[in-house]
């Protein structure tokens, strides 16, 4: 007959399923994630591994299998999540509840029957009785009995399961011990009955602690000085020395368990140690595999502490980070961020419940971390100022640079040109002064080219480019950004669609950015080739190619080219401040489109022009 329970685990019915599947940091984890992973594909849900660091697992748990389990969970689509508890069936339903989880994904006990009936339940039982709504799924796994656990702390020094079983042994030990000391007794035999209780003493704080070894030893002495002790039947001492006897076995019987007290403290605080380091570890992992810190750290103190909600806020009560759900009546710990004694970077709230002294010492460690990270992160951002200073820089040297050579040489020319027609005057022939003329006239125009690629460049990066957009004739276009260059049938050829729909684009932004991909592809082109202009449809938008067969340029350099003030191939400085394919690639992208560079086959370089198609034109 079917379990009911696994039915609904293996069928889920809701389609939006949160499996969480508990790991202890053993070697059945890569089972338990793989098993919990099938269910989530299955159901189309998501994937959230746990692993509980604390008391209960503080011995079992194996830095590399989690670090394993991690990488696993994370290469199956899931997410790793990390809490710390000293009760882990509460820990982990905590969690599974803050995550509204549909599905729990547990390994099956690997204590023996003997050991469960002796001693608490385990986590596996805890968790299926007390999960309420969320489907516990049990995964049997090779760990089965392979391990022997005793159980761990979970209140004081020793938990009250420990203490209660003291007891037991006392109060059932006890009278057996006492039945074969008696059934066996001679009167030469005192010193082995006042041994064989002092073990059952010692036995007992072992178990249970001082209380339970404190009423074993007040048992036995009297049950010594009433059976082995003459007189019999009576509880009195007749020598001063057995009064000392026994008062050194109470003596002995409060070591011994002051002594397991201690051992168990002392376990314990290295437990909790071991789970700081392990959630700090973490936390750093994920901030070293690229994380955000701040996020990041963020969801670990929620995680960490079981709390509702955490938030992190700037000076000005802005959200930089935030993870759970805060309370809506307002109720938190607030806590500064920043370094002691200055002013707060940040203020961290803890929504949920107030934490207690080693949770606080805790959360000390994690908001060093986190001023780090947001002084990191400070810093960064100043960098990031600096560099765009820097490239801002690089570009006024570089104008600086053009403006001095490309800019003085043809208005230097133009003044030369003017200069010479008023000195000479009349007595200039005709053919000097249009040479003259000439020469002016040229280098004016390439003056008022540059300043004009100057403005506009400057528009571009200022991001104040107007485009006119609209159905635009993309062959019309075409024909006149030829005709301008005065490009013939000699160098060019035209392979335009007939059937290409109007394209949306500025027309006059257009014909610039054909012009100065023409006149780059005419310079690096070598002579004797033909250049190619092509269009054609490609789903929602047309392409415009501009292809040459020269060199080419590497494909590392390709977005190198579309910098402002950039020649490549060029030995000398008359070509321009290197603003053409700049601009062109701004106005494209200006019109909502793009500008990329293809390597041409057999050779050479196409520049690919991608525009979208007019409404109602495909």
């Amino acid at each position: 007959m079917s379990d009911p329970m696994m039915d609904r685990v293996d069928e889920p019915a809701d389609p939006r399923q949160i499996v969480v599947v508990a790991l202890s940091g053993g070697p059945e984890g890569e089972v338990l994630i793989r098993r919990a992973a099938r269910v989530a594909e299955r159901s189309g849900g998501t994937l959230l591994a746990v692993h509980v660091a604390g008391e209960e697992h503080g011995r079992t748990a194996s830095p590399g299998e989690l670090a394993r389990q991690q990488a696993l969970t994370e290469s199956v689509g899931g997410t790793y999540h990390q809490v710390i508890g000293d009760a882990v069936p509460r820990a982990i339903l905590e969690f599974a509840r803050s995550e509204k989880a549909t599905q729990l994904v547990i390994g099956e006990s690997s204590r023996g029957r003997l050991l469960a009936a002796l001693s608490r339940p385990g986590v596996g039982a805890s968790l299926i009785r007390e999960a309420g709504q969320i489907d516990v799924l049990v995964v049997a796994h090779a760990a089965v009995g392979d391990r022997f656990a005793l159980p761990r702390l979970s209140g004081g020094a020793l938990s009250r399961q420990r203490v209660a079983l003291g007891f037991i042994v006392t109060l059932i030990l006890g009278p057996v011990v006492t039945w074969l000391l008696y059934l066996f007794r001679t009167p030469e035999s005192i010193t082995t009955e006042v041994l064989t209780f002092q073990l059952l003493v010692v036995v007992v704080a072992l178990v249970g602690g001082i209380w339970p070894a404190l009423l074993a030893a007040v048992l036995s002495g009297l049950t010594l000085d009433f059976l082995f002790v003459a007189p019999q039947f009576s509880v009195e001492v007749s020598d001063p020395l057995h009064l000392s006897a026994l008062l050194l076995y109470a003596l002995i019987a409060i070591l011994v368990s002051y002594i397991v007290d201690t051992a168990a403290r002392r376990a314990r605080i290295a437990q909790r140690a071991a789970a700081e380091a392990e959630l700090l570890a973490t936390v750093a992992g994920n901030v070293l595999r690229g994380e955000s810190a701040p996020l990041a750290l963020v969801a670990r103190t929620r995680e960490a502490f079981g709390l509702s909600g955490v938030r992190l806020l700037d000076e000005g009560g802005v959200v930089l980070a935030t993870d759970g759900e805060p309370v809506r009546d307002g109720r938190f710990a607030a806590v500064r961020v920043g370094p002691g004694g200055g002013a707060a970077r940040a203020t961290l709230e803890l929504h949920g419940r107030a934490l207690d002294d080693s949770e606080r010492r805790l959360l000390e460690v994690i908001l060093a971390q986190l001023n780090v990270a947001l002084e990191r992160a400070e810093l960064a951002e100043i960098a990031r100022a600096a560099q765009a200073l820097a490239v801002a820089d690089q570009v006024r040297s570089a104008l600086l640079s053009a403006v001095s050579h490309d800019v003085r040489r043809p208005l230097a020319a133009a003044i030369a040109a003017v200069g010479g027609l008023r000195a000479a005057g009349e007595s200039l022939s005709g053919e000097d002064a249009r040479e003259l003329l000439e020469t002016a006239h040229v280098s004016l125009a390439a003056l008022s080219k540059l300043v004009t690629d100057l403005l506009d460049v400057s528009r571009v990066e200022a991001g104040a480019l107007g485009a006119s957009l609209g159905p635009v004739d993309a062959a019309a276009v075409v024909l006149s950004a030829v005709e301008e260059i005065g490009l013939g049938p000699d160098v060019v050829d035209l392979a335009l669609d007939p059937h290409l729909p109007a394209i949306w684009a500025d027309p006059v932004l257009l014909q610039r950015v054909l012009v100065n991909v023409l006149s780059n592809a005419e310079r690096h082109a070598p002579a004797g080739t033909r250049l190619s202009v092509t269009t054609a449809v490609d789903g929602q938008s047309a392409q415009l190619r501009v292809i040459d067969h020269g060199t080419g340029i590497a494909p590392n350099r390709r977005e190198e080219m579309f910098a402002p003030f950039q020649r490549f191939g060029d030995t000398e400085n008359t070509t321009g401040l290197g603003l053409g394919l700049a601009l062109a690639k701004g106005f494209t992208e200006g019109m909502g489109g793009t500008l990329m560079a293809e390597e041409t086959p057999g050779g050479g370089l196409t520049m690919v022009i991608v525009l979208p198609l007019a409404a109602g034109s495909s």
